[in-house]
């Protein structure tokens, strides 16, 4: 073989070392920067959980606190109706007293 042959070859291989090393890094940069937007998705994904966890519990804590009011609101008409029967009844129960207290 001749000189420039050999030196052609040598040339030819080292123009694919250094694509194959410049793939190389290419894949590598590629992994990384996948890495990266996987994790910063990861953090995108949690704090979009955390505050969707928020706002559903705020939801929650907002619809208790009506029914609580609706709860007490009813609890109060039933107590006023419960008084008024009663006043009712003891005015009922005196009168009922009184007139056997006087008649006997």
């Amino acid at each position: 073989m001749s000189f420039e042959v050999i030196e052609k070859i040598t040339q030819v291989e080292t123009k694919n070392q250094e694509r194959k090393a410049a793939a190389e890094a290419e894949a590598q940069k590629m992994i990384a920067e996948a890495e990266q937007a996987g994790l910063a998705l990861l953090q995108q994904t949690r704090q979009s959980a955390a505050e969707q966890g928020k706002t559903m519990l705020r939801q929650a804590e907002e619809r208790a606190a009506k029914q609580a009011l609706q709860i007490q609101s009813a609890a109060q008409k039933e107590a006023d109706a419960l008084k008024k029967t009663t006043e009712d009844r003891l005015e009922a129960a005196v009168e009922f007293i009184v007139e056997r207290v006087v008649k006997n």
